[in-house]
């Protein structure tokens, strides 16, 4: 009787963590920082995601099991970052340096910068992290400036109709449509 009693507590608990997990993630948020270091004039770059996203995200595009464990972890994460976040001035790519990534209660921060000295104004930015699997993801970037004469800040917002967005001045922000670019 008392393993029975322990039993149906257990399967309560189990079925209550699962539908707290299910309903803790009905949102896909993403968010990115670029700011212009103030010394060496190098944009730095912080994305930061859910980690189970990215890796899920990987999973279907390799149709394999991904997980930190697999041997090519390291290598799928900076592919799929190089390829879903670029940035472009004059139609020209913006070098962007991989650093490295990390793994924080379950957030996967990853960090790029470009060695080139560079300003932020007419930046173009393409985000399109995780907008393909996740109907609902939303992608926000916020920049910053402040070696400008304008101290030029605000924030870009992507997701599955928008992808591509220019940074202007401060009172000119001009969004573009998604492009197959």
């Amino acid at each position: 009787m008392v393993t029975y009693f322990f039993k149906k507590i257990l399967f309560s608990i189990m079925l209550i963590g699962v539908a707290a997990s299910a309903a803790a993630h009905t949102y896909f948020f993403g968010i990115t920082e670029i700011n212009l270091n103030r010394q060496n004039k190098h944009i730095e770059i912080i994305h930061q995601f859910t980690a189970h996203d990215i890796e899920n995200t990987i999973a279907e595009i390799k149709q394999e099991h991904f997980s930190p464990e697999h041997p090519k972890y390291d290598q799928y994460i900076q592919a799929y970052f190089d390829k879903h976040f670029t940035m472009q001035r004059n139609n020209k790519a913006v070098q962007l340096n991989w650093l490295g990534f990390e793994v924080k209660r379950g957030q996967l921060f990853v960090y790029q910068e470009s060695s080139h000295k560079n300003f932020l104004a007419n930046l173009v930015v393409k985000n399109t992290i995780l907008v393909d699997t996740y109907a609902k993801q939303i992608n926000m970037v916020n920049y910053q400036d402040l070696t400008s004469p304008n101290k030029l800040q605000g924030s870009l917002t992507y997701d599955q109709s928008k992808s591509v967005a220019v940074i202007g001045a401060s009172d000119n922000l001009k969004i573009k449509k998604a492009n197959n670019n």
